[in-house]
């Protein structure tokens, strides 16, 4: 028996190899029987997701319709509509550990071949409940990766993995009005008027739906309205230029629905699953199961008026008197329910949009006056100030014609600023300076503030927040592993410099940087602690993994193999 004490070890588990998924191209991987069953069990027939620049190879004898491709390839509804393809293209693409890249790239003159990356091959495409239900049970069997994926709006690479077997709820496009919509277990007196959006549903289409029924809905702001309503916008937190007036998304959700490990179809709300209500609502996409729909509460509409400026400062003293006089307004507009979004590309660009909600022409000039008066004295000054009706004039003139805003190989870094940081405006000027490029998106403060932290899973971080700035790396594609490792770099020297306005501050999970020292603190804040009891309460076998999401840090760099 001494000889053997091996054995017992191996038997007890303890030099047992750490549990792996089981990924395409394994023997494990399910035989097209499997599948066969699957396909009898839902309502689509089985797609196999290909990157969609794909249809431009071979080179000399194009696959498909390259000509589509290369016209809408940049266009993020286009993109949308491919399971293959994610908004930022590098989330396609797959490094392995020796540096080798696997890619399809949209130049087909690069002379790479074009390979699947890192796109899941098969999934469904989910038009039902059901439909999820079958999807979520086939992949828990058999212990597959499993991805979920919407419009591929994502800057963490949390819509695609190589190897997976993908989820698709871009076509559940319902969408039901109720001008007194009770939460289920709720008393009858509390009712609102809210809109129920399937998991598919995106932007532009629930504003329309909210404009005919003469209604505002708080959701997010891009050219073409391109992101999903119900997927990880709302699941990381959800920030609008009308947060300031009516708070984050997740502060309008009344209730959802969602399919979690176990395969049973919950509600959740206020009164029935509430730690699951709250957890969702901030806590992360992807990781406490499918949702497959949102309610949202929808807000009387009101007059606004619109200021957009434009310029081109000609030296970096010009574009330091625009930010200076532009930083005085904050936060005080905040707390007045203003939100706006600023853009500096480049040093020689300068460009914001501000949005005063019950505010007149006359008023918002008045409160501008100091800044519009710097501006005009700067070169290509543009100040356009526009009232509006209602929000969805405003959507139209300012976000309803698509453009070719996605399709770029993009990468973040970004940090929460807190209200105090505004009292030190020297240095948040210099970090501002510093930049290139350098984003400030005016879209916490007023109700956002004023909501309880802990009313939500949320980063209560936003609860102290007045704006959230961003700084980015866009590159060509067909860069090499150690081009984009100095990529990498000076976005870690970004980081660094953001972090210094608010050491040991956070940040929003949907925008942020995959160089995170402290993720758990940096997206989730104290709420960490409770938001891993509830995934552990309703995905005890880690179904639903995503980089740098609650439980993420159970498994290896791959997301793969959990650790032992």
């Amino acid at each position: 028996m001494k000889g053997v004490w091996w054995l017992a070890l191996f038997a007890s588990g303890v030099l047992s190899k750490p549990r792996c998924r089981c990924l395409h191209g394994h023997p494990c991987w399910p035989t097209e029987d499997d599948f066969s069953q699957l396909q009898s069990t839902i309502s689509q027939p089985l797609i196999y997701p290909v990157p969609p620049e794909s249809a431009c190879y071979p080179e000399s004898n194009p696959s498909g319709n390259c000509t589509d491709v290369q016209t809408n390839a940049f266009f993020g509804n286009w993109r949308a509509d491919q399971p293959g393809a994610m908004q930022a293209p590098n989330f396609e693409t797959f490094i392995f550990p020796n540096g080798t890249i696997e890619a399809c790239y949209l130049n087909t003159t690069l002379g790479f071949p074009c390979e699947q990356g890192n796109i899941p091959t098969i999934g469904v495409d989910a038009r039902t409940v059901e439909d999820i239900q079958a999807a979520v049970k086939f992949a828990a069997d058999r212990d597959l990766r499993l991805v979920v994926h919407n419009t591929g709006h994502d800057y963490l690479g949390r819509s695609a993995a190589r190897g997976a077997f993908m989820l698709w709820t871009h076509n559940m496009k319902n969408i039901t009005a109720s001008p007194s919509f009770i939460p289920e277990g709720a008393p009858e007196n509390e009712t609102y008027y809210a809109l129920t959006l399937q998991a598919g549903v995106q932007w532009h289409e629930a504003y329309d739906a909210a404009h005919a029924n003469g209604r505002l809905i708080v959701g997010g702001l891009i050219p073409g309205g391109t992101v999903g309503a119900a997927g990880g916008w709302m699941q990381g937190g959800g920030h609008s230029a009308f947060s300031p007036q009516h708070g984050l998304g997740v502060d309008n959700v009344v209730q959802f629905t969602i399919v979690t490990a176990s395969g049973e179809h919950l509600k959740a709300n206020s009164y029935l699953n509430s730690d699951l209500f709250w957890a969702v609502r901030g806590g992360g996409g992807g990781t406490y199961g499918v949702v497959t729909s949102v309610t949202y509460r929808t807000h009387e509409i009101s007059p606004l008026t619109a200021t957009f400026v434009s310029c081109s400062p000609s030296s970096s003293a010009v574009r330091k008197d625009i930010l200076t006089e532009y930083l005085k307004l904050w936060p005080g507009l905040s707390d007045a329910g203003w939100g706006a979004y600023l853009g500096i590309p480049t040093a020689s660009n300068f460009s914001v949009l501000m949005v005063a909600p019950n505010v007149s022409l006359a008023d918002t000039n008045a409160t501008l006056t100091p800044f519009l008066d710097v501006v005009r004295n700067a070169q290509d000054a543009v100040i356009q100030i526009t009232p509006f009706d209602e929000f969805y004039g405003f959507y139209q003139a300012f976000f309803g014609t698509p453009g070719p805003e996605d399709g770029h190989n993009t990468e973040l870094v970004s940090r929460l600023v807190p209200r105090e940081v505004f009292d030190d405006r020297e240095h948040l000027l210099d970090v501002m300076m510093s930049l290139d490029p350098v984003l400030m998106l005016h879209v916490a403060g007023g109700q956002v503030s004023q909501n309880d932290p802990d009313s939500a899973g949320v980063n209560p971080a936003w609860r102290n927040a007045t704006a959230l700035i961003l700084s980015a790396a866009i590159w060509e594609e067909g860069v090499t592993v150690d081009e984009y490792r100095v990529i990498q770099e000076k976005l870690k020297y970004d980081l660094a410099v953001l972090e210094s306005l608010a050491p040991g501050g956070g940040t929003y999970f949907n925008e942020a940087s995959m160089y995170e020292p402290n993720p758990q603190h940096t997206f989730f804040g104290d709420h960490y602690e409770r938001l891993k009891v509830i995934k552990d309460t309703y995905d005890p076998t880690g179904l639903f993994v995503v980089a740098a999401g609650v439980g993420s840090e159970d498994w290896d760099s791959s997301l793969n193999c959990m650790l032992v």
